[in-house]
């Protein structure tokens, strides 16, 4: 592995052997709680060079074409002469713990563009439709200047959108024929949406779907800010999120869903939200290293042993937590 004061340099250029070696190191992980932890060191000084791209998430159930919308919007970008990343995030088997990561294979005619990086990632357990590293390789993409960072997810259900923690702008795509449509897009994946698309849009039941798109909308209550709801400082008129039809395989109505992802960027732009967005996923990436580091702090303040005795002994879960927590602050005190 390259030395960062190497690597660093490449990722800048954006060349392609040093993104991938760096999102390697990411994905070996490392702990969040060590300062000369090589993968946090990365992160820190790629982190001034952050914050230009336009990153764009899509997220759905499974087999709605997500990865075939990805191709076909970053063929789009690419027309225009935009450069292009592309982070597919795959499911991890919970017996083996591989991933089939065919996303480059879906993509062959991207994979040779000079101008397109396309890397998958497995989520090796993580729940929520994105991997653990996923933060830290999209501010790896990030600094290395690419005009769009493309994040497809792992096909979610109704629970799994932590896609809205990284992503100024989020399509939910669904498609006809998932048997219940309402019950396939409601909850989670509703307040998520800055835009919907309904792909497949010739099949049968595409007009019925986009009529239960409507109401839905119509009843729920949208945040000024898109769609996190998490910063306190929202624009004052809320985002109606577009719904688009497409055929992503022949590429019809792609066009129309990139130009609604900038209305959606211009309007960020306009009413601040923008900034306010970004804030809410630099505090949801805070909380999260702040929990992992607490828990780790856990394990090693004798979290497991803690437990069996509680089951052993019937204590209830408040006093071993508490008990766990003690030992955490009492091991912390008079640290820097």
């Amino acid at each position: 592995m390259d030395s960062l004061d190497e690597l660093i340099p490449g990722i800048l250029e954006r060349r392609p052997r040093a993104l991938a070696r760096a999102i390697t190191l990411l994905e070996r992980g490392g702990s969040p709680a060590q300062p000369d932890d090589p993968a946090r060191e990365l992160v820190r000084r790629l982190h001034p060079h952050t914050g230009k791209a336009r990153v764009v998430g899509v997220t759905g159930p499974p087999g709605v074409g997500k990865s075939t919308l990805v191709d076909r919007l970053a063929r789009c970008c690419r027309e225009r002469g935009e450069t292009v990343a592309v982070l597919a995030v795959d499911p991890s088997s919970p017996y083996s713990g591989g991933a089939l990561l065919g996303d480059r294979i879906r993509m062959q005619t991207l994979y040779t563009d000079p101008g397109v990086f396309i890397r998958s990632m497995a989520t090796r357990g993580r729940l929520g439709g994105l991997a653990r590293a996923t933060h830290d390789a999209l501010d790896v993409l990030d600094a290395a200047g690419f005009d769009w960072v493309l994040l497809e997810t792992v096909g979610v259900g109704q629970d799994e959108v932590d896609v809205v923690e990284s992503a100024d702008t989020v399509l939910v795509v669904v498609v006809p024929g998932l048997g219940d449509d309402v019950q396939a897009i409601k909850a989670g994946l509703l307040e998520i949406a800055d835009l919907f698309v309904i792909n497949k849009a010739d099949r049968e039941g595409a007009s019925l779907l986009r009529k239960d798109l409507e109401q839905m909308l119509g009843l729920a209550e949208r945040h000024g800010s898109g769609s996190t709801g998490s910063s306190s400082e929202e624009p004052a008129e809320p985002w109606e999120p577009p719904i688009f039809d497409t055929v992503a395989s022949r590429g019809e109505g792609v066009g129309e869903v990139l130009a609604g992802i900038e209305g959606h960027r211009h309007w960020l732009q306009a009413t601040d939200g923008l900034a306010g967005r970004r804030r809410a996923h630099l505090a949801l990436r805070v909380r999260g290293l702040l929990t992992e580091r607490v828990l780790n702090a856990a394990q090693a303040a004798g979290l497991g042993e803690a437990v069996e005795r509680a089951a052993a002994d019937g204590a209830d879960p408040y006093d071993v937590a508490d008990r766990i927590f003690e030992a955490i602050c009492e091991s912390t005190r008079g640290e820097p």
